[in-house]
């Protein structure tokens, strides 16, 4: 009988490449644990909204586990749903996070109180090559959010390729975007029983980020 983990799921290609090798190496996901903003539509960081989320939820067939919580009560909400998940039968939660540390700490304290492991499968690996892995998996990701100090908007809606990936690094970027200069919304791969259609509205400047605004 196969480990049962839940996955820290932003919808983007790093939570993505993690449940694809969780899953290859032939761990069962119980659920996505996506977290989003109380009284919003939206999820917090990538900005995905809740009807996007169902729909990759359908596609991958893994139930969404939707953490709705302010920025006050992140932290206990996410480790209360956490407890769900092992009540589930969950023995760990996967991360997606490469090397900051800080952003380690935070997945094993969190993990900690809830009594499960904390596994990040992508830890310390070369960026770069992670991305490559990602694309040359066969995945399609869209660029959904850019911070405006390092990368301008029309970036947004792009879909990640080598060579777009090459355009992030001539302007100085990281390619993984590890540091928050991009954010991406996965919408067809491997994993995926049917590829996530969506409409592109607008392009939503709020202080340093741009946001595309889609949906269904």
């Amino acid at each position: 009988m196969s480990e049962k983990f839940v996955m820290s799921f932003s919808g983007g290609k790093d939570s993505t490449l993690a449940l694809y090798r969780m899953i290859k190496k032939g761990y069962t996901p119980i659920g996505l644990l996506v977290t989003v903003k109380k009284g919003e539509s939206s999820s917090w960081t990538h900005s995905i909204n809740r009807e996007l989320l169902n729909k990759v939820s359908k596609s991958l067939d893994i139930p969404l586990m939707l953490v709705e919580c302010e920025v006050s009560e992140y932290e206990v909400k996410f480790k209360e749903m956490l407890e769900k998940a092992k009540e589930m039968g969950a023995s760990c939660c996967v991360f997606g996070d490469i090397d900051i540390k800080d952003h380690r700490k935070w997945c094993e304290d969190r993990c900690s109180e809830a009594g499960i492991e904390a596994i990040l499968p992508l830890w310390q690996e070369d960026r770069e090559k992670l991305v490559c892995e990602f694309i040359d998996s066969g995945f399609s990701t869209v660029i959904k959010k850019v911070n405006l100090t390092y990368l301008p908007s029309d970036f947004l809606g792009k879909v990640l390729t080598k060579d777009i990936v090459e355009d992030i690094k001539q302007l100085g970027s990281d390619p993984c975007g590890e540091n928050g200069e991009y954010h991406t919304f996965v919408v067809n791969g491997p994993l995926f029983k049917d590829e996530i259609k969506f409409k592109k509205n607008k392009i939503v400047i709020d202080g340093d980020y741009g946001n595309l605004d889609i949906s269904l």
